[in-house]
């Protein structure tokens, strides 16, 4: 499994990256937004961890900028990775395209259990299959 992981925190993306080591998944990382956009023009990825908070393009238009693709990258699940608790996060990330949310920090149970809730639903959904 190919994932990418849009987050400018290093030490963040070390641990997630960590913990995707373990299950055998291939991550992928970006520091900034827009670094991840041009990766997506590069590759194509099962699964993309976005981060909200990041210098220059913040990870709600990041998310926008994806789904507005014209490509296979455009349908792959998307999981917002947050430190934001805004009563209305949650469905903001929905609305602006997100699959799942999950707050930081992150644990490994929570995170696997979101990439799997989220592409399950998506080869049900007779989407991507991984």
């Amino acid at each position: 499994m190919k994932v990418l992981f849009i987050e400018d925190d290093r030490m963040n993306r070390r641990v997630v990256k960590d913990m995707l080591d373990v299950a055998g998944a291939e991550m992928v990382e970006a520091e900034t937004a827009e670094q991840g956009l041009m990766l997506l023009d590069e590759r194509q990825f099962d699964i993309l961890l976005v981060d909200l908070r990041m210098p220059g393009m913040d990870g709600m238009t990041a998310i926008g900028h994806i789904r507005g693709r014209n490509d296979d990258n455009a349908r792959a699940p998307i999981i917002v990775v947050t430190a934001d608790m805004a009563d209305d996060l949650r469905e903001r990330c929905l609305d602006a395209g997100a699959d799942e949310v999950l707050f930081k920090p992150v644990a490994m149970e929570p995170l696997f259990t979101a990439m799997g809730r989220v592409l399950a639903a998506r080869a049900g959904a007779g989407g991507l299959i991984v």
